[in-house]
């Protein structure tokens, strides 16, 4: 009779798997969690705070994104089944009034507002794509629409590009709007160089949204670049 022998090493790694995957899990549960009851829709935040409470430091362990958001909509279906739809149906009903008013500079609505997974102090994330900043900022002036501004970085494959940044108050609700040259539209454009490809979708989606409400699927796909 022969019996497989397996290494110590071997069996050490898996456990030491193992055990990278459950923590991993817990901390994509501790992340959501907090995402979902302190409204924080910053996702490295989320995961920090969460690897913290768990006393596991900032390493392999860490969940992706899209771990998190899972975890994100399985907690709101249990917990804020009523509250969080109608949240997610208000802001998006405010993004499209604005996308309307910003019609001229072909605006994307991005971000948590999109995705459906925004807590109750999100940020509305629009897109922009006019001739110039300049031409954003005049819009917003004659309008009596007071503004910040800031700069940001947005990557397209590996190359950084900058982007300026205003935050304006639409209707109590702030809004964040990412201001791009008109030739980066056609791009996929992401938050970092390894992040994934940003969705977005254009008033005409938005407005499909909107009008199957609170009730409706969140989108698996915006109007990404061709």
């Amino acid at each position: 009779m022969h019996f497989a022998i397996i290494p110590a090493m071997g069996r050490s790694s898996d456990r030491h798997r193992a055990r990278l995957e459950g923590m991993r899990a817990r901390i994509a549960a501790a992340a959501a969690r907090i995402m979902a009851e302190d409204g924080i829709d910053d996702f490295a935040l989320a995961k920090r705070k969460a690897a913290r409470r768990l006393g596991a430091p900032d390493s392999e362990a860490l969940p992706a994104n899209d771990e998190i958001e899972a975890e994100l909509r399985a907690y709101r279906s249990l917990y804020q089944s009523e509250e969080h739809p109608e949240r997610i149906d208000s802001l998006r009903r405010c993004a499209l009034e604005a996308m309307r008013l910003l019609e001229r500079f072909n605006p994307y609505l991005t971000g948590p507002v999109l995705a459906g997974t925004a807590g109750p102090y999100a940020e509305i994330e629009l897109q922009l794509f006019p001739e110039s900043v300049k031409e954003v900022e005049i819009f917003l002036l004659d309008r009596d629409i007071a503004y910040s501004t800031r700069e940001g970085r947005r990557f397209a494959g590996d190359r950084a590009r900058a982007v300026a940044v205003l935050s304006i108050d639409w209707q109590g609700s702030p809004v964040r709007l990412s201001v791009f040259d008109p030739r980066d539209e056609r791009l996929a454009l992401k938050t970092s160089v390894a992040g994934r490809v940003i969705e977005r979708a254009g008033i005409g989606e938005v407005s499909e949204l909107v009008a199957a409400g609170a009730g409706a699927p969140d989108p698996g796909h915006g109007d990404a670049p061709a």
